[in-house]
């Protein structure tokens, strides 16, 4: 796991939060860069001055960073960034993702999530919508994101895992501090047929600021977020602002006129949110998604988008496209992946460019594009 050095690292410099943290790698590529880069090069990033750039420059790992390494081996734990392959190709599309989450279970990077939210004052209609919602979302291959939180959230997982699909819980503590502690065989049962991620240090507490910052990733890994129950002032409707603005889609499922915990998601329908009485009221909205997620480059024809004749491809090139996906991928973990030198890459990508395959974004990172894939 070493390296996971420079990342941690990084991370723990004084003023370096997600925003700068992530500019940073977009402009070098990896952290390593970042800590070996001059302090002129580096106050060419915006956001970066010259003090920073120096705090940068002579910064090196604490202790507690090789600590936390050590203790992620011990536990099972793992450190995922964002240039690695399964972080969540979504949340790479927030304006401050987590430069890297502490998962425990596994990810699999071409699920399809919903997020799922609400009151943890719940009433047992609330919870059984919930627990329903949730089941039917993954007896249909949709893996269901939430909190871990008492109430709707806890109904959320529990629904899911008796739907037999994946679900995973985003923490606003570190792993090492279950929250809610009557939470922790659920905390178990989750990593074992999905994961449990937080952005916090091991040891990190559930403190009252964690939980709104937390709810950007939930709402960040989703195509859309699920409201049920909420009152009129609530975390869960700070989710649903969250989607909204990073454009993902909001449903809330109606209750009770009577009910306090239905204020919310009935002012979220009046606002545009999409109401939800059953799973298939969110399948039909997010399948077309779906299957952009699920096609693998492993099992997809090129063709030209004008001519509709197949294109050739060289080796090198089947290996680029197998290992891109819908979504941005930086060129220096493409040469990981591809165990190529960047020098090589650049021209192959290029090629692909011109014959339709791939996009180049800013930043030197490439993504399939969609037109021209087909399933066998």
């Amino acid at each position: 796991m070493e390296h996971l050095v420079p990342w941690l690292t990084l991370k723990s410099v004084p003023g370096i939060g997600n925003h700068l943290f992530y500019r940073l790698i977009s402009h070098f590529g990896t952290p390593e860069r970042v800590l070996q880069a001059s302090a002129a090069s580096l106050t060419q990033v915006n956001g970066i001055t010259a003090r920073l750039a120096a705090s940068i420059t002579g910064h090196c790992p604490g202790d507690d960073v090789f600590r936390e390494i050590e203790k992620c081996g011990k536990k099972g734990f793992n450190i995922i960034t964002l240039n690695d392959s399964r972080y969540p190709a979504l949340l790479l599309q927030i304006p401050d993702p987590p430069p890297y989450l502490y998962c425990y279970g596994a990810l699999a990077g071409d699920d399809c999530h919903i997020a799922v939210v609400g009151s943890r004052k719940a009433s047992n209609y609330g919870k059984s919508c919930a627990k329903r919602l949730c089941q039917e979302l993954t007896e249909n291959g949709v893996s269901v994101v939430s909190g871990m939180a008492r109430g709707i959230d806890t109904a959320a997982h529990v629904g899911s895992l008796t739907g037999g699909g994946s679900t995973i819980a985003v923490l606003g503590s570190g792993l090492e501090r279950v929250y809610p502690a009557a939470n922790r065989k659920l905390f178990h049962r989750i990593a074992k047929k999905g994961a449990v991620l937080s952005e916090f240090p091991l040891n990190s507490e559930p403190l009252a600021h964690h939980f709104p910052q937390r709810n950007r990733i939930i709402s960040g890994m989703a195509l859309g977020t699920v409201v049920v129950e909420a009152a009129k002032r609530s975390g869960s409707l700070i989710t649903a602002r969250l989607a909204a603005e990073q454009g993902r889609e909001v449903y809330a499922v109606p209750g009770s006129i009577y009910a306090a915990t239905a204020r919310g998601t009935h002012d979220l329908i009046k606002q545009g949110a999409k109401l939800v009485e059953t799973a298939q009221d969110i399948i039909e909205e997010v399948a077309p998604h779906m299957e952009v997620i699920h096609t693998s480059p492993n099992n997809v024809t090129k063709q030209d988008p004008t001519s509709g004749k197949a294109i050739s491809m060289s080796k090198l090139e089947k290996q680029l496209l197998e290992a891109m996906s819908p979504y941005p991928v930086h060129i220096d973990l493409l040469a990981r992946r591809c165990n190529q030198e960047i020098g090589t890459l650049t021209a192959t990508l290029c090629q692909l460019e011109l014959k339709g395959a791939i996009i180049q974004e800013p930043g030197k990172f490439y993504l399939l594009k969609n037109a021209p894939i087909e399933n066998d």
